[in-house]
């Protein structure tokens, strides 16, 4: 039951996470076509967001904060892939899924390897 609700945590925490630099992203740069941003309601949304990230990781049932944050890395790589496909449209190549991949397999043994404490 701690690994699935460690799973849901760090989904929650990469919706905030990638959620907020996207809408600071759309705020500054728009679409990307020269037109510029959507503006400041955007952003603060977006650094709303980063902030709740930042709370979120901290419900994680280990206490280690090193831990978290460099398991969080493997989340955070495949879920921008994901998020870059759902809301821009990208389409990673074969490089980008298995580097995501290796990301989820160093994040799963970073936080669930079993260790002697």
């Amino acid at each position: 039951m701690l690994v699935l609700r460690s799973v849901t945590l760090f989904l929650l925490a990469a919706v905030f996470e990638i959620g907020g630099a996207w809408l600071v992203w759309q705020g500054v740069r728009g679409d990307g076509g020269g037109g510029g941003g959507r503006g400041w309601i955007w952003i603060g949304a977006g650094v709303i967001a980063l902030g709740a990230y930042g709370f979120v990781a901290t419900l994680q049932p280990d206490g280690e904060f090193g831990r978290i944050l460099a398991a969080y890395g493997g989340i955070f790589v495949a879920g921008s892939i994901a998020w870059g496909m759902v809301a821009d449209g990208y389409r990673p190549d074969r490089w980008d899924v298995t580097g995501a991949l290796v990301c989820l397999a160093g994040m799963a043994l970073i936080m669930y390897a079993p260790r002697s404490h």
